[in-house]
């Protein structure tokens, strides 16, 4: 249908995940795609994949958002073109740790904090500038039910998406005035690399938090973004929540047997 078509996407975190499943739906509505994240070999390879199959633009580089110098480096050295963003979705952001807050490592806070909210923060000032000066735009924050509630032993994870909540207000109260739309999409259970890493890469352990409940999956986010960004122009959908079907918050699940 091509609902984006002349429209230029910026999309964090873009090697796996939510992010690549954004990637792929906006591909396939016809937009230009910015790309960013850390593996650089993992975007390469998909980047290539995308224009190949849907015959777009595709513009990709590493990323980590935790470095201010690099996010103000890549974003600066676009050509004119590719600055005119239209949709910037903050996907980057992890969870690291299951621990209580007086057992928990300072390494694992400090990583969540710098991706989850420093790194949001450090793309959004260089990218929002640009919308602002073009009086258009529309910026997708990836939340998580973990900024609504918290969970045993989420503490710091938590706290960081309670930020990303508070943040996504906060810009949309800022930018009022200059027909910016903010949006903030905050799924609950998903099945994605998510728990490996916060496990550090036990997989058994991971798996276990999908026991007996079928998951999101990365494209059912990648749904509701692109119904948020496909919306008419006078149109704003602040915030939506989804979670699966067996799970009616962040720590009540219903786990077959």
């Amino acid at each position: 249908m091509n609902q984006l078509k002349n429209k230029i996407a910026f999309i964090t975190g873009a090697s796996s995940g939510i992010g690549k499943a954004c990637a792929e739906e906006f591909a396939k509505e016809g937009a230009s795609l910015i790309l960013s994240a850390r593996r650089r070999n993992q975007l390469s390879e998909f980047s290539e994949s995308l224009k190949k199959k849907y015959g777009i633009e595709v513009l990709s580089f590493k990323l980590d958002v935790r470095n201010l110098d690099e996010v103000n480096k890549s974003v600066s050295s676009l050509p004119d073109v590719w600055k005119k963003i239209d949709i910037l979705v903050n996907n980057a952001g992890l969870a690291k740790g299951y621990d209580k807050i007086y057992e928990g490592k300072t390494s694992d806070w400090e990583e969540m904090i710098d991706t989850n909210v420093k790194g949001l923060l450090f793309v959004t000032r260089q990218i929002l500038p640009l919308m602002v000066e073009r009086m258009e735009g529309h910026i997708i924050n990836i939340g998580s039910t973990a900024g609504h509630e918290v969970y045993p032993n989420g503490n710091v994870y938590c706290a960081t998406k309670f930020a990303v909540n508070a943040l996504t207000q906060g810009i949309r109260i800022d930018t009022i005035d200059k027909n910016i739309r903010v949006t903030t999409i905050d799924p609950g259970m998903v099945l994605t690399e998510f728990s490996n890493v916060r496990f550090s890469g036990n997989t058994e352990r991971a798996n276990k938090v999908y026991e007996g409940v079928k998951p999101l999956s990365a494209e059912d986010i990648a749904s509701a973004v692109l119904f948020c960004v496909t919306r008419p122009p006078h149109v704003n959908i602040s915030e939506i929540i989804l979670t699966p079907t067996q799970q009616a918050s962040v720590a009540y699940v219903h786990r077959k047997k």
